[in-house]
């Protein structure tokens, strides 16, 4: 797949931002570790240069895997310098903590990566030890109701947040109801064997020309025997499918697909936001362990909201009212790509822990299904 990249790629990656936009111009007698690194591992910002490919990262058998790890060391040892060193942190705070959340971002896509490469593997290899688990059922499907009216989303305060996240503004909301939890494989099997598949008038025009182009049948990951049963490939291998576990893997598409047959929709990013505020989210360890998401617990309340799967909303990535990208080449990393894209909400089994909140923005062209999403149905009230 295009859009898939070598984990050694990642990892050369997340050293080229920081040499390129804190050692390069704030480390005095700094030397570069090799110029045509800057080639190889730029990933999308036209201000600083010409790049590589991203279809073609996979034919990088050079620089070897040591190399890159010779390269990581060169460039720990010069941000070692550099924070010994500094006295004026003003310019260079800012990017030092974006530089640390852009390499958790690349920690979850390596994870997403590595997955796609080895469900392509005849062999279905694991990347983590499958613990024993227990088949439990599904906590009943409830819908939790707010009022609405005016309310207040996005960034506001100390913390660290993406600039997509800010301003902070008002947004007004209509009565609605959301879902207590994420939809279930089952569920979805359900809309799977109606021929879900098969009929547009659940589909966006868009949706059903990639429903028909790809040949979709079902979530990316998911098999069958020549016997009918289902499997599902993960991390940690191929399994029968769980009917209690969520739905992952999903297009925004094939979300909204859903949502439709079900007679619900999906929640706007406001909504998402607003009940989140109310939710007890605690971390799954079960999820993070086997970076598979797991079923939900029979309590009470909105669950999954984080650490189990990203959330798509029928919200299109725009910029919020009265956002400005940042000057310079780092004004590239979120804004450029407002048009085409779909927000997701939450945060997933493979996010690293302490990267996730209520405001992020997280967004996907919708066609795509290798990010770990899921889908929590909403309706009016």
């Amino acid at each position: 797949m295009p859009d898939v990249s070598p984990t050694k790629w990642h990892l050369a990656h997340s050293s080229w931002f920081f040499e390129t936009f804190l050692l390069g111009p704030h480390l005095a007698g700094y030397t570069i570790h090799d110029p045509i690194y800057g080639f190889l591992f730029n990933s999308y910002y036209e201000t600083v240069g010409q790049r590589w490919a991203r279809p073609e990262r996979g034919l990088l058998s050079r620089p070897s895997l040591d190399d890159v790890h010779a390269y990581r060391a060169h460039v720990d040892a010069a941000m070692g310098r550099l924070i010994s060193e500094a006295e004026d942190w003003t310019a260079m705070a800012p990017l030092l903590e974006l530089g640390l959340h852009h390499e958790q971002q690349h920690q979850e896509l390596i994870l997403m990566d590595i997955k796609h490469v080895f469900s392509l593997n005849p062999l279905s290899p694991a990347y983590a030890a499958s613990p024993p688990k227990a088949l439990t059922p599904a906590s009943p499907l409830t819908f939790t109701r707010f009022k609405g009216g005016l309310i207040q989303i996005g960034h506001d305060g100390a913390e660290f947040a993406f600039d997509n996240e800010s301003p902070s503004h008002k947004v007004w909301l209509e009565p609605f109801a959301i879902a207590n939890r994420l939809t279930t494989c089952e569920e979805y099997l359900a809309f799977v064997e109606d021929g879900g598949y098969a009929r547009p008038e659940f589909w966006l025009s868009e949706g059903w020309a990639a429903v028909n182009r790809e040949g979709w049948t079902a979530p990316l990951y998911w098999r069958q025997d020549d016997d009918g049963q289902r499997f599902v490939f993960t991390l940690t291998g191929q399994h029968p499918l769980d009917p209690a576990e969520p739905v992952c893997h999903l297009s925004f598409f094939e979300a909204d697909a859903f949502a439709r047959w079900a007679g619900k929709r999906l929640p706007t990013e406001a909504e998402w936001e607003l009940a989140s505020h109310t939710a007890a989210s605690p971390v799954s360890m079960a999820s993070a362990q086997t970076c598979h998401p797991q079923a939900a617990a029979p309590t009470s309340g909105l669950q999954q909201m984080h650490a189990e799967l990203w959330q798509w909303t029928s919200s299109a990535y725009a910029p919020y009212p009265r956002y400005r990208p940042a000057a310079g080449a780092i004004g590239e990393y979120n804004g450029k790509f407002m048009s085409g894209q779909m927000v997701l909400r939450g945060s997933a089994c493979v996010t690293p822990e302490g990267h996730a909140r209520s405001t992020y923005r997280n967004f996907f062209p919708p066609a795509a299904r290798w990010a770990f999403s899921g889908v929590r149905l909403a309706d009016d009230a």
